[in-house]
C-alpha cells in the first residue's frame, strides 16, 4: 500500500468561484407512500451520479434508491426491508441499522449501467455496498451485496482511515479503476488523529465483487493524505468528488463541527474545488447574490455544461426534503 506521508495541500484560490443558480427540492412525483414507509420527499441525500438522461441519488437514512427523470419528476425503487421499516433515524431509535450510503459510482453490471452506492464503514452494519441496474424500463430490484473484504482494507491502512473510517465519495475513473474519498471527520484517538484521504481499487476487483464472485482484500494503491484547512475556523473534509476526464477531480467539502462520524453537528459552509496531479484549490459556495451558503453538499455530478455541476445538500433535518443545487463554475480548470 504505497503512500505519501506527507499530506497534500488544497487552499482557497482567488481565481476560482462557484455560484448557486438553481435550488430544486427532490419530492417525489408521486408523494408519500405508507406501504412502503417512503416519505414524500428524498431524504438526506449523500451523493449523486448520471446514469443516462437521469440522476440517481444515494440516500444514507432511507433505503430506497431515488432518480430524477429528464422531465424532472423524481421516483424511487425501494430497498430490501429491514425488520419492516425503511427509515433510521433518532427519532425511531433505529439510526444505528442503517446503511449510510455515502458515496456512488457507475459501472457496467450483467450488461447494464448500474449505480452503484457505498456505505460508510463508520460501523459494521455500513459495510455494505447497494447495486441497482438501469434497464430500457427502468431501475431493477437494488441488490445488497457484502462488502467486508473493501471495509477490512479500508479500515487496515492507517494512512487512508486514519483514527476512525468514513467513505464519502466514489470516482470512477478513466481506464475502470475507482478512487475512493475518506472524510476526515471523525474522533481523535489516543494515538490518531482523523484524516481526509484518497486511494485506487483496481476495476477487477470491483467486477469480481459486483458480479458475486468470492473477492480477497483489494490492494489499495496511490493513497495520498489531504490537507483542505478550515472554513470560518472549522476544519474542513471531503465529503464527495467526481472525474474529468484526465487525471483531474472536482470535489466538494464541508466544514462541519461534528463529534465524531456517528453524529452531526454544525455546518459553517461548503466549497467546490479541484485537484490534479499538479495542484489543487477550492473556493466556498456561494449564492447568486455572493453570500456564502451554509449548506452540507453531501454530492457532486458534471452539469449539462462544462463551467456547471450538480450538486446534493443534505439539511440533517428528516422534515425537509434535500435538495438539487445548479451550480455555476469560473476559473476551474476543465470548465471551459
Amino acid at each position: 500500500m504505497p503512500h505519501d506521508a506527507r499530506p497534500r495541500a488544497a487552499r482557497p484560490d482567488p481565481a476560482l468561484s462557484a455560484t448557486v443558480r438553481v435550488r430544486t427540492p427532490l419530492r417525489y412525483a408521486d408523494g408519500a407512500d405508507a406501504s412502503l414507509d417512503r416519505p414524500a420527499w428524498v431524504r438526506a441525500a449523500s451523493a449523486v451520479r448520471r446514469v443516462g438522461a437521469r440522476l440517481v441519488f444515494a440516500q444514507d437514512d432511507a433505503a430506497f434508491v431515488a432518480w430524477q427523470d429528464a422531465d424532472g419528476s423524481v421516483r424511487s425503487v425501494p430497498m430490501p426491508m429491514s425488520d419492516g421499516v425503511r427509515i433510521f433515524d433518532d427519532g425511531r431509535g433505529n439510526k444505528k441499522r442503517k446503511l449510510d450510503l455515502e458515496a456512488a459510482f457507475v459501472r457496467c453490471v450483467g450488461g447494464e449501467d448500474a449505480f452503484v452506492a457505498l456505505g460508510s464503514g463508520s460501523t459494521a452494519a455500513r459495510e455494505r455496498v447497494v447495486v441497482t441496474r438501469f434497464g430500457p424500463d427502468g431501475a431493477r430490484t437494488p441488490e445488497v451485496i457484502d462488502a467486508h473484504a473493501l471495509y477490512a482494507a479500508l479500515r487496515g491502512c492507517v494512512a487512508f482511515c486514519g483514527s476512525e473510517l468514513n467513505l464519502e465519495g466514489a470516482v470512477a475513473r478513466p481506464g475502470g479503476d475507482v478512487q475512493l474519498i475518506q472524510r476526515g471527520n471523525g474522533a481523535a484517538s489516543e494515538s490518531l488523529a482523523p484524516v481526509d484521504a484518497t486511494c485506487v481499487v483496481s476495476g477487477s476487483w470491483w467486477d469480481a465483487l459486483l458480479s458475486g464472485r468470492e473477492v480477497a482484500l483489494p490492494e489499495l494503491r496511490d493513497v495520498t493524505s489531504w490537507d483542505l484547512g478550515d472554513l470560518d475556523g472549522c476544519r474542513l473534509t471531503f465529503t464527495d468528488a467526481v472525474a474529468l476526464s484526465d487525471d483531474r477531480i472536482w470535489f466538494t467539502a464541508s466544514a462541519e463541527d461534528s463529534p465524531d462520524t456517528y453524529r452531526d453537528g454544525e455546518v459553517v459552509g461548503s466549497v467546490v474545488g479541484w485537484i490534479s496531479s499538479t495542484g489543487a484549490g477550492y473556493t466556498r459556495l456561494v449564492d447568486a447574490d455572493g453570500r456564502p451558503l451554509r449548506d452540507k453538499v453531501e454530492g457532486i455530478e458534471r452539469g449539462d455544461a462544462p463551467d456547471r455541476v450538480v450538486l446534493v445538500v443534505d439539511a440533517d433535518d428528516p422534515s425537509r426534503p434535500a435538495e438539487r443545487l445548479e451550480v455555476a463554475l469560473v476559473g476551474f480548470p476543465g470548465a471551459s
